[in-house]
């Protein structure tokens, strides 16, 4: 991969997305076979999580296991990042004792810092502005079931948060087609969609924006929500149930797609919330599916930042 670090999907181009996709699938079916790869023997991921997770951090420790490596834990309490120790020396000295760094947090510019810093490859693992892992998890499990990413329509339901804009910019990157439906005040925000402009000259042609959600499931091959309510808006969580009425993928809304259409969810779900037990638990749900590759596009990843 040409980019040190993954801290956005802005920062990766075409072709390096194409291989990681390609070794993904190569790497996905080797462990189906049972076949082993210990091309990161030695190798040592260190994990900052100022935000728990079950499957980010599973899938990474998982991952590092998988291919010989060994991955260690560091909490907020572990490292009190920019406060009992600056950004810029927990880099410099991480990076004399360990070989990639994975972080978990909430403000988005304390991964831009790290890696800014960091003389060894850090991985955003969800900050407030974007979740690139989620996004390309994400395409690569709808290139897996489609057998392609050519005319294909995804519709996103819900909030316009992090998860949201990673998957629209890998979309507009990838040319595919993404329609994007929020309530008033929760859509993609201006400044976001003036980033994606910079980097994406043709992004109107891919990313659309609406308010009905019927009219962004018309004719969608996937239709993917997340939760209305993320970590840290406990608070906002009833004031968000009544503006997110209406938005839920439900049986009625899944009708106005295509017959086969797949139902997809980044997790957790709040059932009963912005997805139904009868959807999640459907025919046309692939969010298991979609889960477990967050592992086989992290292995990929992490052979192609370590390995360089």
């Amino acid at each position: 991969m040409k980019c040190k670090d993954l801290v956005s999907v802005a920062d990766l181009e075409r072709e390096d997305i194409d291989k990681l996709f390609a070794l993904t699938a190569e790497m996905k079916e080797s462990c189906k076979r049972g076949d082993t790869d210990l091309c990161l023997a030695g190798k040592t991921l260190g994990m900052i999580f100022e935000k728990s997770s079950m499957r980010t951090r599973v899938s990474f420790e998982v991952a590092m296991t998988q291919m010989g490596g060994h991955a260690i834990y560091l909490t907020k309490h572990d490292i009190n990042l920019g406060e009992r120790e600056s950004i810029k020396d927990v880099s410099k000295v991480l990076s004399r004792f360990i070989d990639c760094i994975a972080i978990r947090t909430y403000d988005h510019k304390t991964v831009t810092e790290l890696a800014d810093c960091s003389s060894i490859p850090v991985i955003n693992a969800l900050s407030d502005y974007t979740h690139p892992c989620q996004a390309l998890t994400d395409l690569f499990t709808v290139k897996e079931k489609l057998g392609t990413l050519d005319d294909i329509k995804i519709a996103y339901v819900g909030d316009g948060n992090n998860v949201a804009r990673s998957l629209a910019f890998l979309c507009a990157k990838l040319k595919v087609t993404c329609v994007v439906a929020s309530p008033e005040n929760y859509e993609l925000s201006t400044e976001f969609l003036d980033e994606l402009e910079r980097r994406v000259k043709d992004k109107d042609s891919f990313i659309k924006l609406t308010s009905d959600p019927k009219e962004a499931v018309k004719d969608a091959d996937v239709i993917y929500t997340d939760t209305w309510i993320s970590m840290g808006e406990e608070e906002e969580a009833e004031t968000r149930r009544k503006d997110f009425n209406g938005f839920q993928v439900n049986s009625e809304l899944t009708s106005h797609a295509k017959k086969g259409v797949f139902v997809m969810h980044c997790l957790p779900a709040h059932r009963g919330e912005e997805i139904t037990d009868e959807v999640m638990d459907g025919e046309h749900s692939i969010v298991y599916d979609q889960a477990e590759n967050r592992l086989h596009v992290q292995k990929a990843l992490l052979k192609l930042l370590i390995n360089r």
